[in-house]
């Protein structure tokens, strides 16, 4: 007999994972997900993406089916999926998968969340559902990871993995839930892979239409999973094959290997990353280093240099063009710049150290903030260059007025099994999220339903506290 294709076998461990539900603690562990993904979206409500995307899906129209977040509606899966994975990655808080350098759960929860809301499934049937997408979509993130690179193919090209392997897992998580077997998961999975798509350079020099990204990778998963049950098939060999998702992405670096090495045994799962702030990941180390340095009382008025060191491959996303990255052009922009995410950690940022209220564009043109920011020069560092991307280190070394210099090392940043959020500390960033559109009450409706999903027999309380 042949061997099983790659989407052969990822489709079989999603069948699987249906019947048997997910291994022990990490049904928990995705509803954690499904709390933080809420918060997040509810607080990128009043977002132009989140008001772009909801004026869209009102022309649209179509059968109220499920939830889109924050607006009021019930509108098809489809739309649902497209709206909420906006919200989730509008303000680049969303969890992040190293090294493959992917956001899976804004692309894969919202299709997961959709479908299961239209088919009336359970709380653990969507874990399930989710949890399993999740790990397909950093699998194949896996698969574009170079090790003697030190980074993802997929980054190095300008490509969004986020929105390129999350439409294949938002696929995969869409037609686990909605009921199919493993060849139509199989199928919708090689349908959703001539779907995924995005490319990197607003975070270089500005557009919004990277918060989008995982919005229409998650509507492709449910369109492909639709598309799937009603016939529609995908090739056997859509993530090997010569023209396949790897090699045509990745070209000769692709690892087809790493998609499948321990499938089943070893869940990438559990040591996804959670982000304490809202901006880019590359940028947390730095803010982590500046706000130690804040709490052993460097003053911002004192400081004369800053120097802040990172891996090679980061700088060309936190510090480069450099004049972009020093003015950013609004809030937005300020969130992808190292220079600016140091000068509001060191001047004083709000929520967990640096929080929504340090993006917005007044505090973006803050003069204050500006004239630190300035200061900030952004060199390549080789220990950084050595860990990186199963971390995303920095070093800041700062100089004040009376000729003191000032470093900290940041080799595992917040958020990480090495360095985790605490539930406490997830349960304030949920908090302070949904403060945005929620009362205090709602909110804590909100965090205890997705919080029991594990044994909730359907989705009609959580769904409905977050319809706003």
């Amino acid at each position: 007999m042949s061997r099983p294709t790659v989407v052969a076998r990822l489709a079989e461990l999603a069948a699987h994972t249906r019947e048997e539900g997910l291994p022990e603690g990490l049904r928990e562990d995705v509803a954690r997900r499904v709390l933080d993904l809420l918060g997040n979206s509810l607080a990128a409500s009043g977002e132009v993406s989140a008001t772009a995307v909801t004026a869209v899906v009102r022309e649209w129209g179509g059968t109220p089916q499920a939830t889109a977040i924050g607006t009021g509606l019930k509108v098809p899966a489809a739309s649902a999926a497209l709206v909420n994975g906006t919200l989730a990655h509008s303000l680049d808080f969303d969890d992040t998968h190293l090294p493959s350098v992917l956001h899976p759960s804004s692309p894969v929860v919202p299709a997961a969340l959709a479908v299961a809301e239209a088919r009336g499934a359970t709380g653990a049937a969507l874990l399930d559902a989710a949890g399993v997408g999740i790990e397909v979509a950093v699998r194949l993130g896996m698969g574009g990871y170079d090790e003697a690179l030190g980074n993802s193919e997929f980054f190095e090209r300008g490509q969004h993995a986020t929105s390129i392997c999350g439409a294949v897992g938002a696929a995969v998580a869409a037609a686990t839930v909605g009921g199919l077997d493993a060849e139509g998961i199989a199928h919708a999975a090689g349908i959703a892979a001539s779907m995924g798509a995005g490319l990197l350079e607003a975070n270089r020099t500005g557009g919004t239409v990277k918060r989008v990204h995982g919005g229409w990778a998650a509507h492709a998963g449910v369109a492909a999973a639709d598309l799937a049950r009603h016939g529609l098939t995908g090739p056997p060999t859509v993530v090997e094959g010569r023209f396949g998702f790897l090699h045509a992405f990745c070209g000769e670096r692709a690892d087809v290997d790493a998609v499948v090495d321990r499938l089943g045994e070893h869940w990438e799962l559990p040591g996804i990353f959670f982000k304490p702030y809202p901006c880019n990941h590359f940028t947390h180390a730095g803010i982590d280093a500046a706000l130690q340095l804040r709490a052993q009382g460097v003053r911002p008025q004192d400081v004369t240099e800053i120097e802040l060191g990172a891996p090679t491959a980061v700088l060309r996303t936190i510090g480069a063009p450099p004049e972009e990255k020093a003015r950013p052009r609004s809030g937005y922009h300020a969130a992808f710049s190292g220079p600016y995410t140091v000068a509001a950690a060191l001047t004083g940022g709000g929520g967990l150290g640096v929080f929504h209220e340090d993006f917005t564009d007044a505090a973006a043109a803050d003069p204050e903030r500006l004239a630190l920011a300035a200061l900030v020069r952004c060199v390549p560092d080789a220990r950084c260059d050595e860990i990186f991307p199963h971390q995303f280190p920095a070093v800041l070394r700062v100089t004040t007025r009376d000729g003191t210099r000032h470093e900290v090392r940041v080799d595992a940043n917040r958020g990480g099994p090495q360095n985790p959020l605490s539930s406490a500390e997830l349960a304030e960033k949920f908090r302070l999220n949904a403060a945005r559109v929620l009362d205090a009450d709602a909110a804590q409706a909100v965090a205890t339903a997705a919080l029991d999903l594990p044994a909730a027999p359907g989705l009609d309380q959580l769904m409905a506290g977050v319809r706003a």
